[in-house]
């Protein structure tokens, strides 16, 4: 027969009062756990709703990114009032915002804690010409006002009154006459010619997109139709340079590249013409 172990009445008292104390230790952790968690948790609610986490001018609005807008014209476009809970801004909220106001194509807002105040970082249209339209003011008087705006290399325009609080001299001296929709579609690659060119352009007047008209330090240039061809004819600006050694400048009305194989300048009593391949 198998042994039967006895176990006095004593042990037995004993491995109850060790369970007893072990579920007592164990309700006494938990207890404490939560009394910590809940301490924790308040203790950083009350640290959070403390006046430092206070928006209290503009000044508490760090600007990065910008190069023609003032950190004070952007943080005015955010439109804050002030005092104003770091908790309450809603950074994505004031990223959208951001991001319909002119001249400005990207924007992040996020919440900096130390010291409290908010970080945004922006990205701006940066405009390569000045763009001036006629347009029609009143359809009963047919009164027309000279519109101004600013164009970026991409053909995005941008009304030039934005740009108030910036100094003339950011401004591009580029201007672009004639209507922007007409030759948006080759603006990019006219922009690059014209601005690798040696010779300065001061003027692209594209009224007629057929004879894109460029006024230079030479004069007027006419170089036709914008095609492939469009930056080989601008090069040839550079070979007219001898001009001033041949030719009186004041009597020249205006260049011809419409053909890159000849250029053709015409004088007030004559027309000259130049062969594009002489060195």
């Amino acid at each position: 027969m198998p042994e039967i172990l006895s176990v006095s009445s004593t042990e037995l008292a004993g491995r109850r009062e060790k369970l007893r104390r072990n579920r007592q230790v164990k309700i006494i952790s938990k207890i404490w756990r939560t009394l910590a968690i809940t301490g924790l948790a308040g203790g950083l609610l009350w640290f959070l709703i403390q006046p430092i986490w206070v928006l209290k001018s503009q000044k508490d609005i760090t600007v990065s990114g910008n190069q023609l807008l003032s950190d004070e014209s952007i943080q005015s476009k955010m439109q804050l009032s002030y005092p104003q809970s770091l908790w309450r801004v809603e950074p994505s909220r004031l990223s959208a915002s951001l991001k319909q106001q002119p001249g400005i194509t990207e924007a992040t807002v996020t919440r900096r804690l130390f010291p409290p105040g908010l970080t945004v970082k922006v990205s701006e249209i940066l405009p390569v010409a000045i763009t001036q339209n006629q347009k029609i003011e009143d359809a009963d008087t047919k009164n027309q006002k000279l519109v101004e705006g600013l164009i970026d290399i991409n053909g995005v325009e941008v009304r030039i009154e934005n740009y108030k609080s910036i100094p003339a001299n950011k401004l591009p001296s580029l201007k672009l006459i004639g209507d922007l929709q007409q030759c948006r579609s080759f603006w990019k690659p006219l922009y690059q010619a014209v601005n690798n060119s040696s010779v300065k352009v001061m003027e692209i007047d594209c009224q007629n997109p057929n004879n894109i008209i460029l006024k230079t330090e030479l004069g007027f240039v006419h170089i036709g139709s914008p095609t492939s061809e469009l930056a080989e004819k601008i090069k040839l600006l550079a070979k007219i340079r001898r001009l001033p050694v041949q030719e009186n400048m004041s009597q020249i009305e205006f260049i011809d590249l419409t053909n890159p194989e000849t250029i053709l300048v015409q004088m007030n009593h004559k027309l000259k013409k130049i062969d594009s391949q002489t060195p």
